[in-house]
């Protein structure tokens, strides 16, 4: 069977840049590397040709003989990808990490491993978020065991050197003529077992409290903000750095006020009068303070009327949004029989004067039907 063309293997184009190059290998090598996919023989032979490929393809003297050539170039023993050598040592290794996370820092670490990051969903009201607050929370949280100090090893004891891995966290095993490097099975991938664990934390080295904790929230948080408590998530396995808290804040709806941003919006009904003949109302301000709003004679519904600074405060600054507040004509209802003798009166006396924007519409319509009528 032919062999597949590289370029179409890492599936790049063969103009393609030595950045773009490493990217598509590094996207494709941790996509089928055997590690992530377990027992399936297709990954390793796809991972086993990326690789080949690669190893040909970064060289520019092996790349341009490959251009010239095919992989007629490489058959009589002088080509490229041919197993784990030195070279691909130092192509893989900057993907390594990205496959396997922290096994490394974890093996050279002594076992000791980062503590997991903890999250916390909070719910503040609008007024909490515009003057800002001190929260007391309490959270659940594994805390370092104080009985044997974070190592996981019973008192007067330590942990050891892993004997299957020799301390190094990873096992290598040949398949074919390449080989695969996988998390020790014995100490999954920590370097060292613990014989005698401690009793209070069964050997994990650490153990479950509650945690009262203060949080400052500033004014001028928004809805999904973000507030990171460093050191104060899960405290790491055997000594290893604690994980750091996150709160999520959430803001509740508000019986006044939405927000956009700093800017508050408010809507307000008023009589069809007071939109007709002018007037004025009073609205409160999120700082509980009150302020009016004075409306023009003809005020059509939907209008906003904008009270500069009196939104929310914006975020570490000293700046404030402003407060927009939208007016509604309300239309008559329940009326009385005077009351509807008068708006019939109002309406006979009324014209394209005091609606002109009815007048202009329907204006409009009978234009769009006269000249339907005449095209017909």
């Amino acid at each position: 069977m032919s062999k597949r063309c590289y370029y179409e293997t890492l599936e790049v184009d063969r103009s393609i840049d030595e950045a773009g190059l490493k990217s598509a290998f590094r996207k494709l090598a941790m996509k089928w590397h055997p590690d992530r996919n377990p027992g399936d023989q297709n990954s390793e032979v796809r991972f086993k040709e990326i690789n080949e490929a690669y190893e040909v393809l970064k060289d520019g003297q092996k790349r341009a003989a490959y251009d010239r050539f095919g992989h007629a170039a490489f058959e009589q023993g002088t080509g490229g990808g041919q197993g784990f050598g030195a070279g691909f040592a130092s192509s893989f290794s900057d993907i390594f990490e990205d496959l396997f996370g922290m096994s490394g820092q974890r093996a050279r670490g002594g076992g000791r491993e980062r503590g997991a990051d903890l999250r916390y969903n909070m719910e503040i009201t609008l007024d909490e978020a515009f003057h800002g607050k001190t929260a007391e929370i309490h959270i659940p949280v594994s805390v370092t065991c104080e009985s044997c100090s974070g190592t996981g090893a019973k008192a007067g004891t330590k942990p050891k050197a892993c004997s299957l891995c020799g301390g190094a966290g990873r096992v290598r095993q040949a398949q074919g003529f390449f080989t695969l490097e996988r998390t020790c099975p014995g100490c999954q991938g920590r370097g060292q077992v613990i014989d005698d664990p401690c009793g209070a934390c069964a050997g994990s080295g650490r153990v479950a409290r509650e945690r009262s904790l203060s949080v400052n929230i500033p004014p001028g948080v928004e809805d999904g903000t973000r507030i990171r408590l460093a050191g104060e998530g899960e405290a790491g396995v055997r000594g290893g750095p604690s994980g750091d808290l996150y709160i999520f804040l959430s803001l509740a709806s508000h019986e006044l006020f939405q927000r956009d941003g700093a800017d508050l919006h408010c809507r307000v009904p008023i009589s069809m009068i007071t939109a007709a003949l002018g007037g004025e109302f009073e609205v409160p301000t999120i700082d509980k303070g009150r302020t009016k709003v004075k409306v023009p004679a003809g005020t059509q519904s939907g209008r906003r009327f904008r009270i500069a600074g009196k939104g929310m405060p914006v975020l570490r600054s000293r700046q404030s949004g402003d407060m927009y507040v939208q007016v509604v004509v309300e239309t008559p209802q329940n009326l009385s029989k005077r009351q509807k003798e008068l708006l019939a009166e109002f309406d006979k006396l009324s014209s394209g004067e005091t609606q002109p924007e009815a007048a202009g519409f329907f204006a409009k319509v009978k234009d769009f039907f006269g000249s339907r009528a005449a095209a017909s």
